[in-house]
């Protein structure tokens, strides 16, 4: 039976007005209504305008872009590449800057007038930055939203959250917005466990990466290491925690279960430099003995190390450091901090050209992006 705006109203609980203004975003609604409406929308699965079909053929210049966080560096760094990759595309000058002013004024004289092929492929878009603050709700009102202004492309930054409900919440968004012509692309985030759903994924081999960071620790002497890692929810979180415990356990060390009393040397907590502070504190308490600390990413790295001179020790002599991410700041960390990279400008870039159509879907529809151990002077051989 076909889903009324009416049907939507009554179970929102509002008048079908309210509905259509939520819908189609012309006039100012309570959050609180807002969400009511949304979440009706998507239990009672309600199709804006007539069959899917018919959005197929008029999606927007909207481009949506989701992450957890705009001010974390992991997630700014991919959103701006993917954006820069969305709309136009600017030729650099002789100095090797793009001459935005030349490229504006070309445009506006007309597709036949000096400097108009600057224009990229797939046409100028909007790309809009969505932040979830890693909220799961606010994930999927943003994906609900997307679809009613028919976006173009959707692409989901960042690891996702290891909840049952909710990830068959988000599948079915992706399924919507896919059946309505619009492109999904996942960037740094695992494939969806239905490959019925047409979209690309950039899968980041953290597991792959947390495996060669703790080898390398393991190389050099250090048998005692801790790990400050991430949220127990996020599938960024597990994965890293699970290559740095493959090589424990290769090198026949105890690696022990997913924290509390049965893994002493593992701690949980947020992507925060305050997480690797406490953290760190806490584990050099229950551990005197601790010669190395692993952080979950380079944000933590830095309150780890801040840590470990609090307690009036020497990164490395004392305790070696090493990090996540490869972030901007870590070379200039003192000591340059050891970490693992991820393409991140380069894979934020390719999300960017696959929601533009400018290039191909990988073989399969997924691609592993590799992790390079970047072993710097923050880790060293322990005392001995």
């Amino acid at each position: 039976m076909t889903v009324t705006l009416a049907d939507v109203a009554a179970r929102a609980r509002v008048s079908p007005a309210t509905v259509s203004r939520v819908l189609n975003g012309n006039y100012p609604v309570a959050a609180a209504t807002r969400e009511r409406v949304l979440r009706a929308v998507d239990e009672l699965d309600y199709v804006l305008n007539g069959p899917a079909s018919s959005l197929a053929a008029a999606t927007s210049d909207l481009v949506g872009i989701l992450v957890n966080d705009i001010a974390d560096p992991f997630f700014g760094i991919m959103a701006g590449a993917a954006q820069t990759e969305i709309g136009i595309q600017e030729a650099p000058d002789a100095t090797g800057f793009a001459r935005a002013d030349a490229a504006g004024a070309a445009e506006a004289a007309g597709p036949h007038a000096p400097g108009a092929g600057r224009r990229r492929a797939g046409g100028q878009k909007l790309a809009v930055v969505c932040n979830t603050v890693g909220s799961p709700e606010r994930e999927l009102t943003y994906l609900t939203l997307l679809q009613r202004q028919r976006a173009a492309a959707v692409i989901l930054t960042g690891g996702a959250l290891e909840d049952a409900d909710h990830g068959a919440a988000v599948t079915a968004a992706l399924r919507r917005l896919a059946a309505a012509g619009t492109r999904v692309v996942l960037c740094g985030r695992p494939p969806l466990p239905d490959d019925d759903v047409a979209v690309a994924a950039l899968a980041f081999d953290n597991r792959g990466g947390g495996r060669r960071l703790a080898e390398h620790l393991l190389a050099l002497g250090h048998r005692t290491i801790g790990y400050v890692a991430g949220p127990l929810e996020r599938t960024t979180t597990r994965h890293r925690l699970e290559g740095h415990r493959e090589a424990l356990r290769a090198a026949g060390l105890p690696a022990a279960g997913s924290g509390g009393a049965q893994d002493p040397l593992t701690l949980h907590g947020p992507y925060t430099r305050r997480s690797g502070y406490e953290a760190t504190r806490e584990l050099l308490r229950r551990q005197p003995g601790l010669t190395a600390v692993v952080a979950a990413n380079d944000t933590v790295a830095l309150g780890a190390c801040a840590a470990v001179r609090d307690e009036g020790l020497r990164i490395p002599q004392d305790v070696s450091v090493a990090g996540f991410d490869d972030l901007p700041f870590s070379v200039d960390a003192t000591p340059a901090l050891t970490t693992v990279r991820l393409p991140l400008q380069e894979a934020g870039a390719r999300a960017g050209r696959l929601a533009m159509g400018t290039e191909a879907p990988p073989p399969g529809g997924i691609a592993t992006i590799g992790a390079e151990l970047m072993a710097r002077a923050s880790t060293a051989p322990p005392r001995a």
